[in-house]
């Protein structure tokens, strides 16, 4: 009992500087796991800015200019002039601009400014009034990974369709 009002009264701790000294350097190290739970700004693409290219952060972006290429972040705002042509892939997306290419996120938002040309693949969505989308909406329970589960059945059909031609090819030489 004596120990916690030693802990609890800051002057106690001053007037024990030897054995704090061990102390503080046990406690500065768990003040730096909070430092970087600060959440960095917002990675800002100016009006003027034109990338061809892909971006994948895992923090968030603010796009005002132009991406050619696929963008991937925590969340993807897209403003009102920017224009992304390329897959957006974020756990949340904001559109007030344009967007030509596949959306997939866990929350997807089109603004009454937004214009999207291209499917969206989500969990939750809300378009407000005003929007202009061209695609299809699906809705699954992980739309960040769900993508990659299509094109696999596609790749099995073609791989037997070879082994038939090359019985093919030795019976032509045989003629």
């Amino acid at each position: 009992m004596f120990s916690k009002s030693k802990i609890n009264e800051p002057g106690t701790t001053s007037s024990e500087p030897a054995p704090d000294a061990a102390k503080p350097a046990s406690t500065t190290p768990e003040f730096k796991p909070s430092t970087p739970k600060a959440k960095p700004p917002a990675s800002s693409l100016s009006a003027d800015l034109h990338i061809t290219g892909n971006l994948k952060t895992s923090g968030d972006i603010n796009i005002e200019g132009q991406v050619d290429g696929d963008i991937r972040a925590h969340l993807l705002t897209i403003g009102e002039g920017a224009t992304v042509k390329g897959e957006c892939i974020a756990d949340d997306v904001v559109v007030h601009g344009r967007v030509v290419g596949r959306v997939r996120g866990l929350k997807v938002r089109l603004t009454s400014t937004a214009r999207v040309e291209g499917d969206i693949i989500h969990k939750t969505i809300a378009i407000e009034s005003g929007a202009h989308f061209e695609g299809s909406v699906q809705r699954q329970d992980d739309p960040l990974s769900g993508g990659s589960g299509k094109p696999a059945p596609a790749t099995p059909a073609p791989a037997p369709a070879p082994a038939p031609k090359a019985q093919a090819a030795p019976a032509k030489a045989a003629d």
